[in-house]
């Protein structure tokens, strides 16, 4: 299982606590893999954008209007937070309902 993230997100760091032996990967600093972000966005589309993040504010609407998928690989703080990769399976977020597919 993979977490796709940020170190300093707090909701990152509240999932990596709860499950065991997760690999962390930081899209910052590491960037996310061009495979799983187009599954990413093949399975979860425009709401893999994090359109009430400071970074999406500070972007200006010829910006805002570029592909998901470039603007991901360009500014990877724009992703909702955090991304869990398990196998063929994908979650996003830090929900209840997550928490629940991952029996934690």
């Amino acid at each position: 299982m993979i977490l796709y993230g940020l170190k300093n997100c707090d909701t990152c760091r509240a999932a990596r606590k709860a499950l065991k032996d997760i690999e962390f990967v930081d899209v910052r600093e590491d960037g996310m893999p061009a495979d799983v972000l187009d599954a990413a966005l093949a399975r979860f589309g425009k709401a893999l954008l994090n359109t009430r993040s400071t970074t999406w504010r500070g972007l200006d609407e010829a910006e805002r209007a570029r592909p998901e998928r470039d603007l991901l690989v360009v500014h990877p703080t724009l992703m909702k937070r955090p991304l869990i990769a398990d196998g063929d399976e994908m979650h996003l977020g830090w929900g209840k309902d997550v928490q629940a597919a991952l029996d934690v």
